[in-house]
This record gives structure tokens, sequence and C-alpha cells, in this order.
């Protein structure tokens, strides 16, 4: 039997996390919020699999009005240093840590962008707030895992404990992780409930889970050091039908989704209600502006985060028919924020999913694509995806570059000429 033994640190850590859970209260609060989009993520890091970033211990903290400098908080950051110093000695993590910076690097400067284009919007300033709140997170992960990497760096190899079987960790997967809270992978979510009428069937294997990805309905004023950004309201028209049975098919369906949803909430099984969420991705992909409609109405538009989350983990053919479709229904946002979760997977796929865009018409789509590629991956990457088509990929990732800036171009075009194809 394999016998798996945390380190010493590490269970400090977990079991002094576990002492502060046990004051607060699960249906409320933050704390509520996280048990409810990700029981299984939460469980690994009570389990010790993995660490909270500080911020996030930070909003539990909050949730008991603890203050940010009085002694519980100062025992837990010292706990919480020691057991991150220990949990990222074993093999792989360096890796990890340097893919999730990068990540947290890109979540800051698309939330510069949105507070830029915020800004000049008086009536959007609830969001811009949350925008503001979500460059502060990007910004602390970011200099938390700089410090893991340079305490990483400085340090020997740690011994593995007597008797303990200890597989080093797989190499990272390009799984997109670029939500607030993409640092934990969650196992699979629960089975399917029986779906409601005129839902979609489920697929074969429902997408993975969201690991925090998804936001909570913002609250009127943000709550202090919570730093949860929140989708903006949902103004957009329903989608253009090819009739209006369909129309209606779609609002009929969307109704008894969110019903459902509502149902399984307040009966606690939210890893129903998350497969419940993945499976109107295997339905016509005009209905998804029909159902993102119902759950901004019903204030869940926390599971519309969940919800395009997964979606950006869908096969290239599907994941462009998705993105078409939010942008033929006049959902720019929602279309612009999946292309940017989905560039995190392989190149080949995501040649993939340019060339179906390509086949639908969504050229500017496409383009989009590729420009959240360049500003997520390394120019060498990008010499990687023109080599999978270079008469198509090569010209339109140039031209993609030069709308990023002078410096992307450049580096671009270097990458290419290194590997033979400049």
């Amino acid at each position: 039997m394999t016998v798996h033994q945390l380190p010493a640190d590490v269970a400090a850590f977990t079991a002094w996390l576990g002492g502060l859970a046990g004051r607060l209260d699960p249906d409320a609060g933050w704390y509520g919020v996280f048990l409810t989009r990700d029981p299984q993520g939460m469980r690994a890091c009570f389990d010790g699999t993995d660490i909270l970033p500080w911020d996030v211990v930070e909003s539990l903290l909050h949730d008991l009005a603890e203050p940010p400098d009085g002694p519980g908080a100062a025992r837990g950051r010292a706990l919480h240093e020691a057991a991150s110093a220990a949990h990222d000695r074993a093999p792989g993590r360096a890796a990890a840590l340097k893919e999730r910076r990068e990540l947290m690097r890109h979540e800051a400067r698309y939330a510069e962008t949105r507070i830029r284009e915020l800004g000049a919007s008086p009536h959007l300033a609830d969001e811009l707030a949350w925008a503001r709140d979500d460059l502060t997170r990007a910004r602390a992960r970011e200099a938390e895992l700089t410090a893991r990497l340079a305490r990483l760096a400085a340090a020997p190899p740690a011994s593995r404990p007597a008797g303990a079987a200890a597989p080093p960790d797989p190499p990272p997967r390009r799984r997109p992780r670029g939500a607030r809270y993409a640092w934990l992978d969650a196992p699979e979510p629960d089975p399917a409930p029986e779906p409601p009428p005129d839902l979609p069937p489920a697929p074969a294997a429902a997408p993975r889970g969201a690991r925090f990805a998804a936001r909570p309905a913002a609250p009127a004023t943000p709550p202090r050091g919570a730093r949860f950004p929140v989708p903006p309201p949902d103004p957009a028209p329903a989608p253009p039908a090819p009739s209006a049975a369909t129309a209606e098919q779609a609002v009929r369906a969307a109704g008894n989704a969110v019903h459902a949803l509502r149902r399984l909430r307040a009966q606690g099984r939210s890893g129903e209600a998350h497969a419940l969420l993945c499976q109107a991705l295997a339905g016509p992909p005009a209905w998804l502006s029909a159902l993102a409609a119902e759950l901004h109405a019903a204030g869940l538009g926390a599971d519309w985060a969940t919800l395009l989350w997964e979606a950006a983990s869908l096969p290239p053919a599907r994941l462009a028919a998705v993105a078409g479709a939010l942008a033929d229904a006049g959902r720019p946002y929602d279309c612009d924020r999946l292309l940017r979760q989905g560039v995190a997977r392989p190149v080949e796929e995501l040649a993939g999913a340019c060339a179906a865009l390509h086949a639908e018409g969504h050229h500017a789509e496409a383009q989009a694509l590729l420009t959240a590629f360049l500003r997520a991956r390394t120019p060498e990457e990008a010499a990687h995806l023109a080599a999978t088509d270079p008469t198509a990929l090569g010209p339109a990732l140039l031209a993609a570059a030069r709308t990023v800036s002078p410096a992307c171009e450049r580096d671009l075009v270097h990458a290419l000429r290194v590997s033979g194809r400049g």
C-alpha cells in the first residue's frame, strides 16, 4: 500500500486552516462561496494536497473580522510561508509555479485594460470597482509566486520522508488557467443529474471542474479584502434565432435550467449543479445566449462565468462554435473572455479552433484568439503555432503581433527566423 506522508510544515498549516474553518459559517461569507463553487478544490487544500494563496486565506480571516495585522493573521502567515516552502520543494513544482505566475501576469494586464475601458463610463462604477479588485488580487498572486520561486531557487532539494512513497508530479497541463482562482487541479465533478425538460442531454464526459473560476454575484459594495470580480450586468438582447419556435425552446430550456440550479443549490448539491451547467455546453450553441440572460436575471452571474470557464476546455470545433454564437448574439465581452481562457491549450488545438472560426466566417474572432495567444504565450510557442499552418497562421500571427506592440512583433519575427520559418 502506498503511503502519502505530508511534510510537517504542510500538516501544521492544514491543521491551522481546519481550525479556522471550524469557526466559519459554511453557508455565509466568502467561505460559503468557496465551498459552493468548488467543494473538491477546498477539500484538496484542507487535505494538504495544495496550498491556498494567501489572499484567499485573508478572505477567510475577513469573514471572522480578524484584523489583517493581528496575532491570528501573523500566526497563519508564518505557517502559510513554511507550508508553501515545503510544498514547493516537490519535483515539478517550479515549472507549475512559473506557469501560474505567467498567467497571473496575463490576468493583471487584462484587468488593467478593463480599468481603462471602464474609466470613462460612470454608470459602470460597480464593475470598475471589481476590475480594480481583480487587478489587486492578480498582482498579489504574482508577487507571492515570485517570492516562492525565489525561495525555491535558494533552497537545496528536500529529502523524502523515510518509508514514504511520493511519486513526482506530472508536468503541468495546458489547461485554461486564466481565471482568478485557477490554482487547483480538482477531480471530475459529480455525475450529472437527470436533465429537466428541454435541456439537451449530457455529453459522455463532463468538462473538468472550474477550480474556483466562478465569480459570485457582486454585492452592492465589494467586501473589503475579498477582491472577487464579477462579470458585468447582462444588457444584451436575446440572440437571433432561425425561427420563433427555436427561440421559444431556447428560452424554455434556459428557464428550466435556472429553476433546477436554484433547487440544487438550495439543497446543497453543488456538484450536481455544476454538472447541470456543463450539460448546456452539449446543446445548440445559439441557446447559450438565452441561458446567459436567464442566469444574470436570476442573480446567478457566477454560474455563467463557470460555464464560460468550462467552455474553454471544449474540443476546438465546439469552442469555435460557442465563441461564434456569442459573437453573433451581440455578446463580445463573453466571446473575448472565452477566447482568452482558451489560449492555454496545446497549439495544435488552437490551430484547429482558428480554422473552425474562419470556416464559420468569424474572422475577427479568430484574430482575437491569436492576439490573446500572443499576450499569454511565448514567441517560441507562437512560432510553433505558425508551423501548423504556415500559409494561414504565419501572416495572421504577424498581423496580430502588430496590434499588441512593436516588441511583440519584433520577438515573433525573431522566433520565426530562428525556427526557420521567418
